[in-house]
């Protein structure tokens, strides 16, 4: 399985293959030309309340991974993007500028 990881703000690129975003927000100041997403996955992002709660806070990431898992259990996109990462490789786009926290993070593992 190819997944690879790529901030809203880098160039992409043919490498890249799939582009998904999995915000449930439009990364500012990015045109949808710039950002060339084949698929905006907005149902695999954080809930606005977790996403909020966290607040891209280091102190709470070990927390926010329990619980943004908890979220995902059952969601009919990750079969999805795993089947298209068989198949070839899908980059998930995010905006966060913390790349080490961050819930593209929890999605690709």
């Amino acid at each position: 399985m190819s997944v690879a990881l790529k901030r809203a703000y880098e160039p992409a690129a043919p490498a890249d293959g799939t582009r998904i975003l999995v915000d449930r927000l439009w990364p500012r100041g990015v045109t949808k030309t710039e950002a060339r997403i084949d698929r905006w996955a907005k149902d695999l992002a954080p809930s606005t309340e977790l996403r909020k709660w966290f607040g891209h806070d280091p102190e709470k990431w070990s927390e926010f991974q329990t619980s943004y898992r908890m979220e995902l259990k059952g969601n009919p996109g990750l079969v999805e993007i795993r089947a298209l990462a068989r198949q070839a490789t899908v980059t998930l786009v995010y905006a966060a500028k913390d790349t080490l926290h961050t819930h593209a993070l929890v999605l690709k593992r």
